[in-house]
């Protein structure tokens, strides 16, 4: 059974920073596109930041320039870096993996920036 487990929220100060692991089981992340999602509340859950199989990497133009997506195939693991935050950055973040026929999310990390 694949599982992903985010860890790594809390609260931030504006300009502060943040790093979020994801832990993957039943799966090697190496082998299957993997990335990041946020949703607030009455939104729909929007796209961070993805990491290919091959390891090019794609950001959302909110993301770009401040997050750095990045995977550690030795420990099965993604993370989110995330500086300069802001308080719209504020939101519960989500770990994701597309293996073709399945997607899997996982259940999700509080990240909340306020002074």
């Amino acid at each position: 059974q694949v599982q992903l487990v985010e860890s790594g929220g809390g609260l931030v100060q504006p300009g502060g920073s943040l790093r979020l692991p994801c832990a993957a089981s039943g799966m090697n992340c190496s082998m299957y596109m993997m990335g990041w999602y946020r949703q607030t509340p009455g939104k729909q859950r929007e796209l961070v930041a993805i990491i290919s199989r091959g390891g090019s990497t794609s950001y959302a133009d909110s993301a770009k320039g401040r997050f750095t997506i990045s995977r550690d195939n030795a420990k099965n693991m993604i993370y989110l870096q995330m500086s300069s935050l802001k308080p719209e950055d504020t939101a519960v973040y989500y770990c994701y993996t597309n293996r073709g026929a399945a997607v899997t999310w996982g259940q999700g990390t509080q990240v909340t920036v306020s002074s």
